[in-house]
Parts: structure tokens; sequence; C-alpha cells
């Protein structure tokens, strides 16, 4: 044991001098084991972290709701007919209220239509292409709105098309500057004056294509007086919420069946509508996030042969330069596995060095790319493990064929080199 304890120590003192010693020629051989490590750890790193935000996404809109309108969300692997989409008539409070009454496996069922450009206007404040969501009632179970302060539409309010509205909190903080209290305020749009009841929490963008900061939300009966709601702009997403512990595909297929009744689809006939889960998206993210991954390990293992090629060239120049040194140790009774391990583990100490300074960039910009682009990086224990075992792996697969040459030199001929 203490043998080898001497050995390993003389290696990484062996290693720190060749650093010191040849800078240049030791950076340029480390620098691929580096970016190869890099390549491993950050993929890995962004990967898990896109799926741990997707998780979170899923989590807040919930993975047991149905979104229906006239646009799939994803194509079947034919052509997207968007023409025939398109012309698809849009979803009513009709059939909110026909789900409502014969799928009662349906906790809450909801009507949402989008403007895309308002212009909202608060006495000489003035913003434009706010999102408006014109809704009814349950919106804010199906999409779990949370209110800042002030507080959400009433059903009263909802039902009777009230003028009411909540608003985003990036349109509140640029409509009333220096923390203005808005409740109780008015805000223009579409024409006519809405009173404002409350602000919703900052959220951001999520799954299912709701950007709520940058939106106000007001009753649909509200909408309808004001906009042409069955016009082909305009597509209405009617959104259903599967009671927990409720099988979702079967919800799907009553829904299914419940819209073609009212639709009047016949038998045999393709829906005039798209049925849409937050599960499709993951499912075709897996399968992005396997061809990153796919892509990220092929640079990685290009990266990693480049320097395991540099730190095998090190070894090799190393091994000539202390051939008379092995030859005396030789000559004093160094066995060859002592020579052969003395090698190994400074070649293996050098890959080390390199994974680390690879695993140490990571850690930098995954810090910097949460503070700047307020993005949650995932730092999982398990990648920088993976990326100091490959390290470990690309050091004795580089130095097993120098530390071997250097075992085999005869003592007498070693010492007599120059």
């Amino acid at each position: 044991m203490n043998h080898l304890r001497q050995i390993t120590g003389t290696s990484i003192v062996q290693a720190l001098h060749e650093l010191r010693a040849n800078k240049l020629r030791t950076f340029l051989s480390l620098l691929g084991i580096t970016i190869g490590i890099f390549c491993i750890v950050s993929v890995r790193t962004v990967l898990d972290s896109l799926k741990s935000n997707i998780q979170k996404d899923m989590a807040t809109l919930g993975s047991n709701v149905l979104y229906i309108g006239r646009w799939p969300w994803m194509d079947d692997g034919t052509e997207y007919k968007w023409w025939e989409y398109w012309r698809r008539p849009g979803m009513t409070p009709a059939e909110v209220r026909a789900i409502e009454a014969n799928v009662p496996d349906a906790t809450a069922v909801t009507l949402c239509l989008t403007t895309r450009r308002l212009t909202l206007k608060h006495q000489d404040m003035e913003l434009s292409s706010i999102a408006g969501y014109a809704v009814l009632n349950y919106f804010d179970k199906v999409q779990n709105i949370d209110i800042q302060f002030g507080r959400y539409l009433s059903s009263s309010e909802l039902d009777g098309g009230n003028n009411s509205v909540v608003l985003g909190y990036t349109v509140f903080r640029n409509l009333f500057p220096g923390n203005v209290d808005p409740l109780g305020k008015s805000v223009t749009f579409l024409g006519r004056k809405f009173n404002i009841v409350g602000v919703m929490k900052k959220a951001g963008e999520n799954m299912a294509g709701f950007d709520y900061d940058n939106s106000v939300v007001f009753p649909y009966n509200a909408a309808t007086g004001l906009l042409d709601v069955k016009s082909l702009s305009y597509d209405p997403v009617l959104a259903v919420m599967t009671a927990k512990g409720k099988d979702i595909d079967e919800v799907k297929y009553e829904v299914e069946g419940v819209l073609r009744r009212m639709r009047k689809v016949r038998p045999g006939q393709p829906n005039d509508f798209a049925i849409n889960q937050l599960s499709q998206v993951s499912e075709r993210l897996n399968a992005v996030f396997l061809g990153i991954d796919l892509a990220g390990l092929a640079i990685s293992i290009l990266s990693l042969l480049v320097g395991a090629f540099g730190i095998a060239n090190i070894m090799f120049v190393t091994v000539k330069e202390r051939t008379r040194i092995i030859g005396l140790k030789k000559a004093i009774g160094a066995r060859r596995s002592s020579v052969l391990l003395e090698f190994l583990l400074e070649a293996v100490v050098l890959s080390l060095i390199g994974g680390l300074a690879g695993i140490l960039i990571v850690l930098l910009v995954s810090i910097s790319v949460t503070y700047i682009f307020d993005f949650e990086i995932v730092l999982s224990v398990t990648n920088f493990f993976t990326g100091i075992f490959v390290s470990i792996f690309v050091g004795v697969l580089a130095g097993i064929i120098p530390a071997m040459s250097a075992s085999k030199l005869n003592p007498v001929v070693a010492i007599r080199s120059n």
C-alpha cells in the first residue's frame, strides 16, 4: 500500500512538473480532452435542464389537460394540411356545455379565444401587440393562474360578460410605472373601457403557447360583442381537465364522441377539430433530445480521440526524455509493474486535469446562462462523475502503450542512451 501511495505521489508530481516545464505543449495536448469532456457534460447538462423545465411546465399546466381547436400541434407524419385546418369551424360555448353534461370525468371545461394584437391605453400610456385571452369559467383552474394582487375574474363577471380585466405582470409594470396601484382603475382596448380587478404573477410563456406576462384576461362573453368570434381569423381553444386518477385517453375518447355528435360528423369521416395534449410535445422533444445527444456524443468522441493522441504523444516524449532514469530505476530493482503503473498514473493525472478543466468551464457557463438568461440550469453530480470517469478511461487508453514501452526497456541499453 505504501509502495502504491509512493508511486501515485510521484506520478502526480511528474505530471505537474510536465505542465510547468512544457506549458504550451501540454496545453495543446490536453485541449482535446478539455473540449471532449466539456461537450459530454454540457450536452447532458443542457438536456437535463430542458427536460426539467419542460416537466415543470407540464406540472404547472397539467399533463391531464386536453387542448381542442382547429390546429393540431404536431403533424401525423404526413403533410401538414394547413389549408384544411384553417377552414374548420371554431369551438363554441355550446360545445363546452355539451362536454360538461356528457363527460363525467372532465372536472373543468373552458374556452379561450386569443387575439394577439391588442392596443391598451391608460391615460397617456399606450402598449401595442398585447395578447388578449377572452375566457369562460374555470380557465384559471385549467391554467393554474396565480394572482400577484387583486383577484381573478368572478363567475358572475365571466357569465355576464362584464367589462372586467386581469393584467399580465409586464403589462402592469409598463402601464403603471412606479408601483402605482392599478386596482379600480381602467384600461381601454377594443374600443371599450375595462375595469382592472387583478394582476397576474410573473410567469413567462408556457408550453401551451400562453404568454401571461404580456397579456390581459377578460370575459369571453364580453369579446362576443366586440369581435367576430366566428371569423377564421380566430381559433378558440377548448380546454378539458381530466379528474385525478382518471385515464386521459378514455376522457379524450369520450370528448371526441361528444364533439363529433355536436358537429354531425358522419362515421368514417375525419374529425373537423384537433385534440392536443402536452405529452405530444414532450414525445417529439424527446426525439429531438436524442438527436442532440447523439450529435454531442459524436463531437465528444472526436475531441476525446484527439485528446487521447495528444496525451499519448506527451507520454512517448516523456518516456524518451526519462529513458536513462528508467534504466537506473530498473537497475536498482524497480519492477516492470512499478514503471508501468508510474507512467500510466501520470497519463491518467494529465487526462484528469484536462477533464476537470472542461467540467469547470461547464460550471462557469451554467452560472452565466442562469444569471443572464434567467434559464434554470440543472447541474447533476452524475454528469460530473461521468466526465471524471471518461477522463480516467481516456488517460488509461492513451497511456497504456507508452507505459508498456517504458516498462520493457532494457536497463543497460536505457542507461547508455543519450
